[in-house]
């Protein structure tokens, strides 16, 4: 780098009549222009440099206003010296603002120049960079750029975006600025989401100011929710990496939605505005009847909606086809299948808020339990609260223990338990048996989770965990399972990270490098996983001793999923240890309840003792042995087994199903009917 305002001040004078060269860096084959611009782009004001010295200087030199302007955008260090210049108060966090929601960083920029930027414009924003160059955008920091400059000289500024990327990232920056000065419109953001499927759109639409009028206001907010949610389902018939970067700008777009509408936390605001969408469901079904057929979609149980048809009082299977075109029958087949989304979103999002240990306050659940797709699925979850933890009963007012009912003031601070806190407090095994009991069907897996807590070899080796060294996985499969769970490939070094925001924790899964070698062929190799504060990837890693332990859990989950179903080679190593513990589980509830004694449980396998032989089924893989010895040939139909096999959650998990079915067969097999199975049994008797 170079110092001082006279070298500044000529290499400026030097380029006069020129752009500047907007890809940066210096090269000898491209001419004059981008040796200067390289030169005024490396150059750092020196300690006696003050804006007053700077300002003297630039008058002498007779520079053009927005000459001035293009530089201070050009190379921002000299932002505060340039103001002083030009006398405009509040240009220099004007032009920090423009380079902080600018996407570029494919710039020929020196890391050490990119490092001084960031840090300065860290000085103007609690938001951190990465969340920056995702889409987040600084409201109030925009604001404040405003309210000093004035229309007039943010429009100069305006035009000298240009100068702050090297490619069209600046055009990022100018579609906010639109939108948060309302030069631009819902419908047309709107257009160029369902159209272009324009990221930088996504994130703006949250901007644009909602109308004063309170029904006006809930109509648009309502409106531009619904466009990002589309936008998200739409994404999944993409690939994993663009399904990704679709689902982040729409996170973005939410979040600034969710700002504007008034709401500290997008969770609260993604709950109102689904409780909105179904406010007419909560007064009872809804019914459309055409002569004698008549539709009902209502809400069930579960939280799930349904449709029935009925005709003069007897059940149809399905709509007359004469009726399917109807107006109103195709609008409400239409509102059920958007209830379906929206009821696996709420899924989703109350799993994330058990993983992100999301805070709530009693009162507010009772507020929640309201809502008619959302309450079914709160009333099956267990709550944590300070000191006990339980069920929501009496519409919120009181908490189910396993010891009784225990009220609850609206203050109360509650959050959905992890396993961890079930295992911590020694009563899991009683909550397990109490949700087969009664029958519970959780919105997701939480009483019957895989548990992953510290092992003695990582408790060790505190600086990272070999769990998985030595797993070879398939990889395009396998980064099609870690983005789905948030995590982001790295396509630098191949490896994978995911960060957990509220915790301020990056995981970060490396593999075995083998570039040239027979590695390279043979898929990805699992080498360590280590943990790092949001922000310093490559720093130094936190001690595994100090992770919570229901992060920890949840990341070596999401490797857990990758391993077994992306391996790659001749063993499936689906059956690990916790995936095993809750089948085990799941099994000696299913048989309690039904009364069967001739099931006993090893620590990988369920061995059947029924009237023609004893079998042996391995609980990870669910293959079937009859022992002595010799396979069993039991071939499973999964979407046979849905809807006839209870299993506690709403999960999808057909191979659980297959064990647990294949159990209750073989423990009654003098009841089987399969001629392919009594043919193998008789053979053996």
């Amino acid at each position: 780098s170079l110092t001082g305002a006279e070298i500044f001040l000529a290499t400026l004078r030097a380029l006069e009549g020129e752009r500047f060269a907007r890809g940066g860096g210096y090269y000898s084959d491209r001419g004059r222009s981008h040796t200067f611009s390289h030169l005024l782009r490396v150059t750092f004001p020196a300690p006696e440099d003050t804006p007053d010295t700077f300002r003297d200087l630039a008058r002498a030199a007779s520079i053009p206003e927005q000459r001035l302007v293009e530089a201070a955008v050009y190379a921002p260090q000299w932002g505060r010296h340039i103001e002083r210049a030009l006398g405009w108060e509040g240009f220099a966090q004007g032009v920090w603002w423009v380079h902080a929601h600018t996407k570029d960083r494919s710039w020929s920029v020196d890391k050490e120049i990119r490092e001084e930027w960031e840090a300065e414009i860290s000085e103007w924003t609690p938001l951190a960079s990465a969340d920056l160059y995702d889409g987040a955008v600084d409201v109030a920091w925009f604001r404040r750029v405003i309210a000093a400059l004035g229309e007039e000289r943010w429009e100069t500024l305006y035009q000298a975006a240009m100068y702050a990327s090297g490619g069209a990232g600046h055009a990022r920056a100018r579609l906010f600025a639109s939108a948060l000065l309302g030069r631009i419109d819902a419908a047309t953001l709107i257009e160029r989401i369902a159209a272009k499927r324009n990221r930088d759109a996504a994130c703006a639409l949250g901007l644009l100011a909602l109308p004063d009028a309170p029904a006006a206001r809930e109509k648009a907010t309502l409106a531009r929710y619904q466009a990002l949610q589309e936008f998200v389902r739409t994404a999944q018939a993409f690939g994993a990496q663009r399904r990704e970067g679709d689902q982040k700008a729409a996170r973005i777009g939410l979040e600034n939605l969710a700002r504007t509408a008034g709401y500290a936390d997008p969770l609260r605001f993604q709950w109102a505005m689904e409780l909105r969408e179904v406010a007419d469901l909560a007064a009872g079904p809804l019914r459309v009847t055409r002569d004698v057929v008549t539709l009902t979609l209502e809400v069930d149980a579960l939280g799930q909606p349904q449709m029935s048809v009925e005709k003069a009082g007897k059940p149809l299977k399905d709509i007359p086809p004469r009726l399917k075109k109807d107006p109103d029958i195709v609008a409400l087949r239409e509102r059920k299948q958007r209830l379906e989304q929206q009821s696996a979103r709420m899924r989703s999002s109350l799993e994330q808020a058990m993983c992100r240990a999301e805070p709530f306050t009693a009162g507010e659940l009772a507020g929640l339990l309201r809502h008619p797709l959302l309450a079914p699925m709160l009333e099956q979850l267990i709550f944590a609260g300070p000191q006990r933890m339980g069920y929501l009963v009496s519409a919120g007012a009181a908490l189910r223990t396993l010891d009784g009912d225990v009220a609850l003031d609206p203050e109360t601070p509650l959050r959905i338990a992890h396993p961890h806190d079930l295992y911590a407090s020694g009563a899991w095994s009683r909550y397990q048996h109490e949700c087969f009991a009664a029958e519970r069907i959780q919105p997701f897996k939480q009483v019957f989770r895989e548990l992953y807590p510290l092992t003695e070899a990582e408790r060790r080796d505190s600086a990272r965990s070999r769990r998985y060294a030595g797993h070879q996985i398939q990889p395009q499969q396998a980064m099609a399972l870690l983005a789905g769970r948030g995590w982001v490939t790295n396509a630098q070094d191949g490896g994978a990270t995911r960060t957990f925001h509220g915790q301020g924790v990056t995981v970060s899964v490396d593999f075995l490098y083998g570039g040239g070698t027979p590695v390279d062929v043979e898929g990805l190799t699992i080498e360590s996983v280590t943990f790092h504060s949001a922000g310093e990837a490559w720093g130094k890693p936190l001690p595994l001793l100090d992770i919570p332990p229901a992060l920890f859990s949840e990341a070596m989950r999401d490797l857990d999923l990758v391993v077994s179903v992306a391996h790659r080679g001749g063993i499936d190593p689906e059956g690990s240890a916790s995936t095993v513990e809750m089948r085990a589980a799941l099994v000696r509830e299913v048989c309690a309840a039904l009364g069967l004694t001739n099931v006993r449980l090893q620590p990988s396998h369920a061995v059947i003792t029924g009237a023609l032989g004893e079998y042996s089924i391995h609980l990870g893989s669910g293959v079937v042995h009859r022992l002595p010895g010799g396979a069993l040939c039991i071939i499973p139909v999964h979407a046979q087994h849905r809807g006839r096999v209870f299993l506690p959650f709403a999960d999808d998990d057909p191979k659980t199903a297959e064990i647990v079915s294949k159990v209750l067969l073989l423990a009654r097999d003098t009841e089987i009917k399969d001629p392919l199975i009594l043919q193998q049994l008789y053979a053996r008797v």
